[in-house]
């Protein structure tokens, strides 16, 4: 949009607000139009997609206490300025805004043309795309071309599955519009997945922005991420650790596997069963199995006196006596 626009368009009016609206109220405002005029709400539609554009336009200004502190003094003072051309002599854009945009030469002056790179605004977005989405950034015009639409910001939960073998999946936002989302295998908590020209329509028939998509993943009750590994607690029984034995282990989305638990193995020992952790395109991580040794809370008779028996004949070591002696060192 030329800064010309602002002398000639009443952005309160395209909005049917009060110039002293608050920015609750114009968010309000805003929300409920582009629900009603949206083009995926009217299709073939378009005066509707017409609308559409020039609500968006004027929020896109109004809602930036910048510029809309800019358009504000703009508009008071007057409609009777006129920007020229590059090439052209006398007054214009260069002497009405000289010093409010810091004073540049252009026009008549030097032949350059202005450009105005616009701040980032603010999370007025969301609504279109309901809870989903939260924000938006970006978007910039320059006076010699379309604006490109914002960006947008989204986030999704997904399961640990999902998150480690990959999938597809459909989002949908507040209007109905759906989203396909290709979730690459790996992905990880707080990764974020850009979907390009998904974003905010631009208001003048430019690029649209796209969804910068934050993917929250839920915990498994068994495996935890390390990298590209998987790793998951294995409860072995004191006979099992102390004479050895061969144990089910389970996968990710598989059948269980089975590993040899050596004779004297203690607890924490991990035991590796190579990929069968993630698979990425940078590579396949493995299983990491941590054993943890389960002492039995209640005995019978019958094993308490065996125990006590073999306590009696057991080498009488102290396991904790290198603990003791490095922690006065």
């Amino acid at each position: 949009m030329a800064s010309q626009d602002w002398f000639d368009k009443d952005f309160y009016k395209v909005l049917g607000v009060s110039k002293d609206i608050s920015e609750a109220e114009l968010k309000k405002t805003y929300r409920k139009l582009a629900r009603q005029y949206h083009p995926d709400s009217n299709p073939g539609d378009p005066k509707a997609e017409a609308k559409f554009k020039e609500i968006s336009e004027a929020n896109s200004v109004l809602s930036d206490p910048e510029q809309r502190k800019e358009y504000d003094q703009i508009r008071a003072m007057g409609s009777g300025a006129r920007f020229q051309a590059p090439g052209q002599q006398g007054g214009g854009f260069e002497d009405v805004f000289g010093g409010m945009f810091g004073g540049g030469g252009g026009g008549g002056r030097g032949g350059q043309q202005y450009t105005y790179t616009q701040p980032g605004a603010g999370s007025q977005y969301d609504d279109l795309l309901g809870g989903l989405f939260g924000g938006s950034s970006g978007g910039f015009r320059g006076f010699g071309g379309p604006t490109r639409g914002r960006d947008v910001t989204a986030r999704a939960t997904i399961d640990f599955l999902t998150a480690t073998k990959g999938d597809t999946i459909k989002l949908q936002t507040a209007d109905g519009r759906p989203i396909t989302v290709k979730i690459p295998a790996g992905v990880s908590d707080g990764q974020k997945i850009k979907l390009r020209g998904k974003g905010e329509t631009s208001p003048d028939g430019g690029e649209a922005g796209d969804i910068v998509l934050t993917v929250t993943v839920r915990k498994h009750p068994v495996f935890e991420r390390d990298g590209l590994n998987l790793r998951v607690n294995v409860p072995v029984t004191f006979v099992e650790a102390t004479l050895g034995a061969t144990i089910e282990v389970p996968t990710l989305g598989g059948d269980p596997v089975k590993l040899k638990v050596a004779p004297g193995t203690p607890s924490g020992r991990v035991l590796r069963v190579k990929g069968r952790g993630v698979e990425t395109s940078k590579g396949t991580g493995d299983l990491l199995a941590v054993v943890q040794v389960a002492v039995p809370a209640h005995l019978s008779a019958e094993a308490r006196e065996a125990l006590e028996a073999f306590h009696a004949v057991e080498p009488q070591e102290n396991p904790r006596l290198e603990l003791l002696s490095k922690a006065h060192e």
